[in-house]
């Protein structure tokens, strides 16, 4: 095990994580996990993951990082670094002069992203999301290649972002795309729940990469073909006007056509009833569960059909 120092205001910051060299040249895959600390199915999968590697199997280099959010991981702290209450993938590439999550995701870029050939960040539904397992992957020179990446690694869904009006700007996928890097951002997984399928989808993933990759040069189990993903041209993220009681009426995975009642938001009491519907078709990817949401606050991410 190795150690990431990250200097803080307060003091520093030990991340800890694998770095493994293979027998055989071959390109260096870099894994994240823990960017939000309670997404658990991921960090489960990169924690696994870390212990099986072996420099006998492997060509080319790994680099392991299961919980880089760890002051969110000990608060048990969705969404944000609980030091700033910044999200810290809207913070990359970051910045050394910066409050806590600019400072971990300055360090996170040059130490584990800009020195590698691939990214894969897992992530998960937190605490108050329901979710569909799907990729993310950006536009960029390298996008063909990400892409690859992100069929490769098996989930039912593909989103892709354009660079222009990122809703998921900030983060480890978008930086390394800018900076020529192939990566994807892998969820699997919902409401901070630790159950084994999705931690598994995530292996099966890693494993589908680096295999891909010719990392592993183990013979593969010869599982058989996965059906091709569902493919979709960015999202639409809805938000509320208001702070109120959330209650979806539809659920993740669904096909919705536009115009579809998604859910309403009413007053603590009942009333003032709103209705949220599709602006356009699509499907939920990621939906919040919990009712309580205050102004602004972000209700589901719809995909758009792939045109």
């Amino acid at each position: 095990m190795q150690e990431l120092i990250v200097p803080l205001t307060d003091g520093t910051l030990s991340v800890p994580y694998v770095d493994v060299t293979g027998a055989s040249p071959g390109p260096h895959l870099t894994v994240l996990a823990g960017i939000h600390g309670t997404e658990y199915t991921s960090i489960a999968a990169v924690r696994e993951f870390a212990r099986g590697l072996d420099p006998a199997w492997i060509c080319g280099r790994i680099t392991a990082v299961p919980i880089v959010n760890l002051p969110a991981f000990w608060e048990r702290s969705p969404f944000v670094v609980p030091l700033d209450g910044k999200n810290l993938n809207r913070s990359f590439p970051g910045d050394p002069a910066g409050t806590a999550a600019e400072v971990l995701a300055h360090h996170v870029t040059e130490s584990f992203i800009r020195p590698t050939d691939y990214l894969l960040d897992l992530h998960a539904g937190d605490l108050p999301e329901a979710l569909e397992p799907f990729v993310l992957y950006d536009e960029s020179p390298v996008e063909e290649e990400s892409r690859r990446l992100a069929r490769a690694y098996g989930l039912g869904h593909l989103v892709r972002q354009a660079r222009a009006g990122r809703a998921v700007g900030g983060s480890t996928s978008a930086v390394a795309a800018d900076l020529g890097i192939p990566s994807i951002t892998a969820e699997a997984g919902q409401n901070g729940i630790l159950d084994r399928a999705s931690i598994d989808r995530h292996l099966t993933g890693l494993a589908g990469v680096t295999r891909l990759l010719g990392i592993d040069n183990r013979p593969s189990p010869g599982n058989g073909a996965t059906a091709p993903p569902v493919e979709h041209d960015g999202w639409v993220w809805l938000r509320t006007s208001t702070s109120g009681w959330w209650e979806p009426a539809v659920a993740v995975g669904t096909d919705v056509d536009a115009g579809d009642l998604l859910g309403t938001v009413s007053g603590l009491l009942g009333d003032d009833r709103t209705e949220i519907r599709a602006p356009e078709a699509g499907v939920p990817l990621f939906v919040t569960s919990s009712p309580a949401v205050t102004a602004d606050g972000l209700l589901m991410g719809l995909a758009r059909a792939a045109r």
